[in-house]
């Protein structure tokens, strides 16, 4: 036996002064053993131990271990001494085929550091089979006529040995009539039979010679095979092929029943002396009928079952035509078929070892798994080449070729990911290409490194007047990417003194879940808004902990019934109406008001009684009285009228008075009680325009001012997503403007107060409410438009989640666009 250090061979003499050379600052290396198969297991190898250079402790505490590729574990070592010996009985035959060389390959892998060595051992043939022929007895039918020269194949030997243990030549017994040749068909041999001399039938019928096959080997085996000529009678034409070889080109993904060739006789002979009838000769493997079929009538050779390079690249197909004559004679061909490599075999990936959980703080370049390839075809198709999934950190190193190691190549986060899916990908370099895949999972165990954050830094909640106390409020929520005792989570409620009053004594906090719970029934009118801080803490050693804001807005409430304001319902009013009045006389308005905002502020009148239905009408927008007709004689000259105010509240509150009408002869100049109405009412909405443009004229000076101002000292917002504090007054403002052609009427608010709608209205009775979508906004807005007279309105800008409202008068018809406008 003899081995080798890289590709060098060595005698054992030399194997101990070069041995440290080989393997001093090698951590892959290659051994190459040679023994004969067909040795008893337990026979030695050689000495694995010393040829790596380990001592006999090393064995144990580095974990060698040899690791076949092949599917057998042929071959094994002696952890006490480090000898390799063998494990399996080897049969070269069956493990190679007559392949010309056979090399059993194991991998030999030691830990601590991670070595790899590549073990070639090679298996030497023993001439341990005999040639023999397919058949004992062969048969010839030869017609007399057949002239010297006439060549007649014979079965050919086969010797399961390879190289010189094969077939090595054929003798046959002497006589005067018959020789032998041998042909060289690739690497095989085939016997031909030599007619010398005429034949006479009439002399000789039956020839029986003895056939004999000897191998090369040392000492030689032969094998005996009996030939027995029977002479046939005259049939003096014999079919002929075109050619003695033909040469086939197959690929060896040919669906079934394709046609590799179509074979053509010729027969100088008529009749039945002339038909053909094609066949497999005898000389062809036995496995040869189950890959291919003749007909025997037009001689076309097609496939009858899967082609595969990988079992077999070569063909050589010998072929019989004979004709149907009494006496038929025959004619020989070879088709030689050769095997076109597809890639039709994925690689084959072995995994050798791994490692399924680590730490997100070991080191880069740490062991990960270890594997191997292969792949059964040939070429560009048998190369291959390796890679991982991209984006991860992990990388592959190749020692040597078809041999991989899966380290780490970069920090582990277990926060970004706790399990890490590794796709190995081998392809080959056939085209198509073909892959094999094979997922490798690894586990990171948490280390505590990360703080609790809130899934908002700042939150919103809403809750309605006069509410229970204790009811929900909101909540928030934070998320902690650590795991186990790290990510348990508690919520704090953070005190901030806010006269006359803490937050505490309104709100308290789950410590658990952060949801918010109300201590007491809020009322609208006196807090509108509260803001303060909640604090998450971990449960780590040692604890981390994140703030955010919380911002609740005091929702409004129907909870104030309309009041009336003229005529005074204590006064219990009597107006006189003239008996003389038409249809649609205006006899009286109602005023009243509502301390609610929004639709709970919005009246409608209804007439709820009176004395004659069919007389007076109530106007439910307005709030005029009229006469629906002119007034009779038979109408009792008394009529009491209940007049019913309600808002548009859920539910609604309502409010009435009652009105006791007064029908007078005529009279050619008005009551002085209507007319003094009439006056009093102009009065009041004269000082009223007059209020409004005031107050109108003022809060737009005082709005230029205070932007000015913030324009001045406040930075920049960061977007309607979050509002700016500003740190001189704590607020910054927002600016809604409403366009006209004839005007611009502005109106400022706290940043943290975005208007939800927009009313437009005027008071008590005198309103017409219309409601507006403001649509550029970064919230809904609604606005309401109350026509006040034939030419003013007021124009009231509500948020519904403060029930905020800011009134001012502005012109009747200006357009309904509505922008919103810079914020600082």
């Amino acid at each position: 036996m003899t081995q080798t250090c890289g590709s060098r061979v060595l005698g054992k003499s030399a194997i101990s002064s070069i041995l440290l050379l080989c393997v001093w600052n090698l951590v892959y290396g290659q051994i190459r053993y040679s023994i004969p198969e067909e040795v008893e297991i337990g026979t030695f190898v050689g000495k694995i131990r010393e040829d790596l250079g380990l001592s006999v402790k090393e064995l144990s505490s580095r974990k060698f271990r040899i690791v076949s590729i092949a599917s057998k574990r042929y071959l094994d070592v002696n952890r006490l001494n480090g000898i390799l010996f063998v494990s399996e009985r080897i049969d070269r035959e069956q493990l190679c085929g007559q392949s010309d060389n056979c090399v059993l390959l194991v991998e030999a892998v030691v830990e601590d550091p991670v070595e790899q060595y590549r073990v070639e051992v090679e298996i030497l043939d023993v001439n341990d089979n005999s040639p023999i022929f397919p058949n004992r007895e062969i048969r010839l039918e030869i017609p007399e006529s057949v002239l010297p020269g006439a060549r007649f194949p014979l079965e050919r030997a086969h010797d399961l040995d390879g190289r010189n243990n094969s077939v090595g030549s054929y003798q046959l017994d002497a006589n005067e009539h018959f020789t032998l040749d041998i042909q060289s068909s690739g690497k095989w041999k085939l016997p031909e039979l030599i007619l010398e001399n005429i034949m006479d039938r009439e002399k000789q019928s039956v020839y029986n010679l003895s056939f004999t096959v000897t191998d090369g080997g040392h000492p030689e085996r032969s094998g005996t095979a009996h030939i027995v000529i029977t002479i046939l009678d005259a049939n003096d034409n014999a079919p002929v092929f075109q050619k003695s070889l033909y040469n086939v080109n197959l690929s060896e993904d040919l669906p079934l029943n394709s046609l590799v060739i179509k074979l053509n006789v010729t027969d100088l002979d008529e009749g039945t002396n002339s038909e053909i009838v094609y066949s497999f000769s005898s000389n062809n493997e036995p496995s040869l009928t189950e890959i291919f079929m003749i007909n025997p009538n037009s001689g076309e050779i097609r496939t009858k079952g899967s082609l595969d390079f990988e079992q077999s690249s070569v063909y050589q197909i010998h072929i019989e035509a004979k004709d149907r004559s009494q006496h038929p004679l025959s004619a020989h061909c070879n088709v030689r078929v050769e095997i076109t490599d597809v890639n039709d075999n994925a690689p084959e990936l072995s995994l050798n070892s791994i490692s399924s959980r680590i730490s997100e703080d070991v080191p880069i370049g740490t062991l990960i798994a270890l594997f191997s390839v292969t792949d059964r075809d040939s070429n560009k198709n048998g190369q291959m080449d390796c890679s991982i999934s991209p984006n991860v950190p992990f990388d592959l190193k190749s020692p040597f070729a078809n041999s991989y190691r899966l380290v780490t190549s970069a920090i582990l986060d277990r926060e970004i990911a706790d399990q890490h899916v590794i796709m190995l990908t081998c392809k080959d370099r056939g085209s198509p290409p073909l892959f094999s895949n094979r997922n490798i999972i690894v586990n990171v165990s948490d280390v505590n490194d990360n703080a609790p954050q809130f899934t908002r830094s700042s939150y919103r909640a809403y809750v309605a007047e006069n509410n229970e106390p204790g009811s929900f409020v909101g909540s928030v929520t934070a998320l902690d990417y650590d795991i186990d005792r790290n990510s348990q989570l508690v919520y704090t409620l953070l005190d901030n003194p806010i006269p006359p009053e803490p937050v505490s004594s309104y709100l308290y906090v789950n410590s658990t879940d952060g949801r918010i719970y109300s201590k007491i029934s809020f009322d609208y009118e006196q807090i509108k808004a509260l803001r303060f801080h909640v604090r998450v803490q971990d449960a780590g050693f040692p604890s981390l902990s994140s703030d955010a804001v919380i911002q609740v807005i005091v929702l409004d409430k129907n909870d104030n019934p309309p009041t009336i304001l003229t005529p005074q319902p204590n006064r219990n009013p009597t107006l006189k109406v003239p008996r003389s009045a038409v249809a649609g006389y205006l006899v009286t308005k109602i005023t009243a008001s509502d301390a609610d905002s929004g639709k709970n502020a919005q009246l409608s009148y209804h007439l709820k009684h009176s004395s004659a239905s069919s007389l007076f009408v109530v106007s439910p927008t307005s709030g005029e009285v009229r006469s629906v007709r002119r007034i009779k004689d038979s109408d009792a000259s008394t009529q009491r009228l209940v007049i019913r105010v309600k808002d548009h509240g859920y539910p609604a509150l309502s409010a009435t008075t009652t009105l006791t009408l007064t029908i007078v002869k005529e009279d050619t100049t008005d009551p002085p009680e209507l007319s003094g109405l009439h006056h009093e009412l102009n009065d009041e909405e004269q000082w009223s325009f007059y209020i409004i443009i005031t107050l109108g004229t003022t809060s737009l000076l005082l709005l230029v001012i205070i932007i000015v101002l913030v324009v001045l000292i406040c930075p920049m917002g960061e977007g309607t997503a979050s509002a700016s504090i500003c740190p001189c007054a704590n607020c910054c403002t927002r600016e809604l403007e409403y366009r006209n052609t004839n005007h611009n009427l502005h109106i400022s608010r706290e940043s943290y107060l975005l208007p939800s709608l927009l009313e437009v209205r005027g008071n008590g009775s005198l309103t017409d409410t219309c409601r507006y979508k403001i649509q550029s906004a970064p919230q809904p807005v609604e606005m309401f438009f109350t026509p006040f007279n034939s030419e003013m309105a007021d124009v009231t800008v509500k948020d519904t989640r403060y029930a905020l409202q800011y009134t001012t008068k502005a012109a009747k018809n200006w357009s309904n666009e509505v922008s919103l406008g810079n914020q600082t």
